[in-house]
Parts: C-alpha cells; structure tokens; sequence
C-alpha cells in the first residue's frame, strides 16, 4: 500500500526531477455580460462564474455585481425621470382642466 501511494505521489508531483505540477491559467468567465448593450434577463441568466479552489473567483463575482448594479442604476434614474416627467404632464393637465 505505501509502494502505491509513494508510486502516485511521484507520479503527480513529477517523478522526482524536482517538477512540481505545471501551472494552469485559472478559469475565465466564460460569457461576461455584453458591454454594447445593456443587460437583459437572459444575459443574468446566463452567467456561469468560474469555481475557484474556495468557492467563485472574487475578482469575476465583483466585476458582475458592479456591472448589474451600475445598469440597475441607471434603470433606477430613468424610471424616476419618467416618473417626474408623467406628473408633470398630469398636472399641467390637471392645470388645464381646472382653468376650462
């Protein structure tokens, strides 16, 4: 049993020529989100972040929360300018009515 287990050490850690196992490029998100368009429900859907030894690569998690929350922003803004904008139509005609 050791006479294996030495075999497969040796066998993963190179065979004793002092090479340690060779160094793989960590995963890549694979589709990131579009950056020439905005986001829609399918591109979150889609998302597939990398696993890393511990759990998801925090650099790729950070970049995806940044971008949702960036786009979420701006969704936010126009959804108030639009907001403000219906409520002033209202009430100009609001205005109107009251002066016929």
């Amino acid at each position: 049993m050791v006479v294996v287990v030495a075999a497969v050490t040796l066998a993963v850690v190179g065979g004793g020529d002092g090479e340690v196992l060779p160094e793989v490029a960590p995963e890549q998100l694979v589709d990131p989100l579009p950056a020439s368009r905005p986001v829609d429900r399918a591109d979150v859907e889609a998302v597939r972040l990398p696993v890393a030894v511990r759990g998801y690569r925090m650099a790729d998690v950070d970049d995806v929360l940044v971008r949702l929350g960036a786009e979420l922003a701006e969704r936010d803004a126009r959804i108030a300018e639009l907001e403000d904008a219906l409520a002033g139509a209202a009430a100009a005609g609001h205005d109107e009515d009251e002066r016929a």
